[in-house]
């Protein structure tokens, strides 16, 4: 079916008048640890992992992007010698934190801090799937709540001025109940604003925080919107945070685009209208096709049109990628949307063949450049929403 698109003019025109944040997902520094439990702890920073290309954020920010979402990894940030808390390697922080403060203080946009860990701790080895789910009170291996609350208090008392950080509570938590997901989001927000942090908090839901399946159950566990409009925050201050994928079974992997983005997330959207709460789309994407290209236009395009959506991150960019694909390829190498990539066969990458041709021209022109990270823009928080 061919989708009709509007003008590129008149959809930039329209997306500078909801979202206050756009940019790219930065992945890499959960690299290194697939394989044989341990492979990859702590790490070796430039080989196993690493955090951003200094120069290709310049490229982003000189285009125009706001934000950046930096993954870290939980067992590097906190070994397993210590277990998850408030002591941290801070050599691996260093190295976090250097990225951070390129983003936010050098070129002064905004930064997602993201542990990418599906709400598990103790075992990245085989993500997804691997390590222990936070809070369980049934696995003796299991990391705790009070001890997700305790990393989360320390790691935003370190931001705690740094008004252009954003809290991404937790990448995809999966297969565990509902109610524990809300528990453990509630910790972190808790955490947080005990340190006197006030910026911007997006918290996930259930089943990899899949928009399309907000309102639909899964092995068993509930849905999301039964349980997230329950989180509070004392300022305010906290949206969704959602993933949604354009492919067959909504992976990412797949290079055929054939889910309508509007029809998918419609749920979700009057759901956060009924509830007044705001959501950020910090993982989409699709491959380097006509369809896609269709269908991340009309994404883009209805996150500008809705106002309960303050902003978005296409996955993925990162120093590491090499001519490996994160997205939307069905396994080819043809490369990320890291500036410079390229294909195994010396083609030109998804930067040039996805961003610069699909995502890019629709970049929202009025984008919030100064003041603290707020689910209002730069109106900022309006007060606490218990």
């Amino acid at each position: 079916m061919k989708l009709t698109i509007p003008s590129l003019t008149a959809l930039a025109a329209t997306a500078s008048a909801k979202i206050y944040y756009a940019g790219v997902a930065e992945s890499g520094g959960e690299f290194g640890v697939y394989g044989a439990k341990g492979t990859g702890l702590p790490g070796r920073f430039g080989v196993d992992y690493a955090f951003i290309n200094e120069s290709t954020v310049d490229i982003f920010v000189g285009q125009g992007v706001n934000v950046f979402r930096v993954a870290f990894l939980l067992e590097r940030m906190c070994p397993l010698a210590y277990g998850l808390g408030a002591r941290f390697n801070e050599t691996y922080f260093g190295y976090f934190n250097d990225a951070v403060e390129y983003i936010t203080k050098t070129k002064g946009v905004y930064c997602i801090l993201d542990p990418h860990n599906y709400m598990r701790y103790n075992d990245p080895s085989m993500q997804p799937g691997s390590g222990s789910v936070i809070g369980n009170t049934s696995d003796p291996n299991a990391a705790t709540t009070a001890q997700f609350q305790a990393f989360w208090h320390e790691l935003a008392s370190r931001y705690v001025h740094n008004e252009k950080v954003i809290f991404g509570i937790m990448n995809e938590p999966h297969d565990m109940p509902t109610q524990l997901v809300l528990t453990d989001d509630q910790a972190a927000i808790n955490g947080i604003r005990k340190s006197g942090a006030k910026q911007l908090i997006i918290a996930p839901g259930n089943g990899y925080t899949g928009g399309h399946s907000w309102n639909q159950s899964a092995g068993g566990d509930a849905p999301s919107s039964e349980y997230l409009y329950k989180i509070t925050d004392p300022v305010g201050n906290t949206g969704m945070d959602i993933h949604e994928y354009l492919d067959v079974d909504f992976s990412g992997g797949h290079s055929i685009c054939n889910q309508s983005f509007p029809a998918n997330l419609a749920y979700l959207t009057s759901w956060l209208k009924e509830h007044n709460l705001k959501a950020m789309v910090t993982e989409f994407g699709g491959d380097n096709n006509t369809m896609c290209e269709n269908y991340l236009r009309q994404a883009v395009t209805y996150m500008a049109d809705n106002p309960e959506y303050i902003g978005w991150t296409a996955w993925a960019a990162g120093p590491l990628w090499g001519t490996s694909s994160p997205c939307c390829t069905d396994g080819r190498a043809l490369g990320s949307l890291e500036p410079g990539s390229r294909a195994s066969d010396g083609s030109p990458g998804l930067y040039y063949t996805v961003w610069l041709k699909y995502i890019l021209p629709l970049l929202p022109k009025n984008l919030q450049r100064n003041g603290m990270s707020s689910i209002n823009g730069p109106a900022g928080p309006k007060g606490p929403r218990t």
